[in-house]
């Protein structure tokens, strides 16, 4: 899944539009993209997060957990099992599975080092990886849809292993499996990754224990997988919002106990809860990243409606990630949980009282860009039914049009932006 368009807001799926009332037909306004309420009454748009959603609707059964506890006793066992090494291109040999009748099983050979000996079948990222590093004029994606067999593969990659390009170290994530196969091999060992050297491994094991340690089970305290239209749920692998799998892992938790009054929203009293997404990859198939947010409900399709303040931390998996990990991440989730909602109340509060004293378009010029200036005020007039009158509602304003900005460097600028309203309202 990518996150970079992580704050877009796309057309609903069939599934939104089964929740939708009838007349209730998507809104548009100049540069503004916008998805209706499920709930609405006149047709005024939401912003959504959608990246839960796409998450709920693509996991297998077998990579979704009723629970933190579940997910932790799993990425636990598989990190007791895993083994990191770093090793030459000219070590590893990839072997034809002789005896798979189709003539399509591979396996990775490591000819020294803590995996000499070892038979590793590469998962569907890893051949992928293997693929990239032999630089092979096919791509992995022929292989494995063509039926040219396995050990013309095999001598394909080792030829450009060990003749096509100069000798390169690798980092090999493995993952061994606990039956004997009669090959003096542990039965169902895999390859689950084949990076470069300096590759910066955070586990999802150790995510998950910070999770744990921060927010209990994650679905019987204030920190919990959300419910349904503010309705609190009863967690099960079918309404879930914890996902891992051998390649990555996605998690979001939301307090919806102890939501946050904003009055005079969309011309009304209403509330918002906080929540949060947290996202990494062992092998290589993302970033580790974390996503804080304000918003008003999720739906049963697991899609966050009214999202507003979206701020993201990510980190490359560079060698110095797991101290970054230490250093930076785990302190926000501790104060994300040990803090109360009081200091963003007084944030908002101080900012919705705050007028915009000059020009307005000068000051949303000056701040975003003459270009910006139409598509944010339009965006706050159809969200929310009024011109923009405060610092609260630009940086609402501000935050919503970022969101349908593809580019991820400019959508963050903007959110951040955005985001030093509110220090000008203190």
């Amino acid at each position: 899944m990518s996150f970079s368009d992580i704050s877009t807001s796309p057309k609903p799926s069939a599934a939104s539009d089964r929740l939708r009332p009838p007349g209730c037909a998507p809104v548009r306004a100049h540069g503004v993209e916008g998805t209706p309420a499920l709930n609405s009454r006149k047709d005024k748009t939401m912003t959504i997060l959608m990246q839960a959603s796409r998450q709920w609707a693509s996991r297998p059964a077998d990579e979704r957990y009723a629970s933190l506890l579940d997910m932790q006793s799993t990425m636990t066992r598989r990190r007791e099992r895993s083994r990191a090494t770093v090793e030459s291109t000219r070590a590893l040999t990839v072997v034809p599975d002789e005896r798979d009748p189709q003539h399509r099983g591979l396996y990775l050979g490591i000819e020294r080092g803590p995996l000499a000996g070892q038979l590793l079948a590469p998962t569907h990222q890893a051949f992928g990886q293997i693929c990239s590093l032999a630089a092979t004029p096919s791509p992995a994606s022929y292989f494995r849809e063509s039926r040219v067999p396995a050990d013309i593969i095999a001598d394909a990659l080792n030829y450009n292993l060990r003749f096509t390009r100069e000798v390169e170290d690798i980092g090999v994530l493995a993952t061994l499996g606990d039956e004997d196969n009669s090959l003096g091999v542990p039965a169902g060992s895999e390859l689950r990754a084949a990076t470069g050297p300096a590759y910066g491994r955070i586990w999802d094991a150790d995510i998950v224990d910070a999770l744990v340690e921060r927010f209990g089970d994650g679905v019987s305290g204030h920190w919990r997988v959300p419910g349904e239209f503010g309705n609190r749920i009863t967690v099960t692998r079918e309404n879930t919002t914890l996902f891992a799998s051998d390649r990555d892992m996605f998690v979001f938790l939301a307090d919806e106990d102890r939501r946050i009054e904003v009055p005079g929203r969309r011309n009304g009293s209403g509330s918002m809860a906080r929540g949060f997404f947290v996202w990494n990859s062992e092998t290589g198939d993302k970033t580790l990243g974390l996503g804080f947010f304000l918003f008003d409900y999720v739906c049963a399709n697991r899609i966050v409606w009214g999202a507003d303040q979206y701020t993201e931390v990510r980190i490359r998996h560079t060698k110095g990630a797991p101290d970054r990990w230490l250093e930076e991440v785990a302190p926000v989730l501790k104060e994300y949980d040990e803090g109360s909602a009081q200091p963003v109340i007084k944030a908002i509060e101080a900012a919705r009282a705050k007028r915009v004293q000059d020009d307005l378009d000068a000051f949303l010029a000056k701040r975003f860009g003459q270009r910006m200036v139409e598509p944010i005020k339009a965006i706050h007039l159809v969200e929310e039914e009024r011109p923009i009158e405060t610092l609260w509602d630009v940086t609402v304003a501000a935050t919503a049009h970022a969101r349908s900005i593809p580019n991820n460097d400019k959508r963050l600028e903007i959110e951040r932006a955005a985001g030093e309203l509110l220090k000008l309202a203190a």
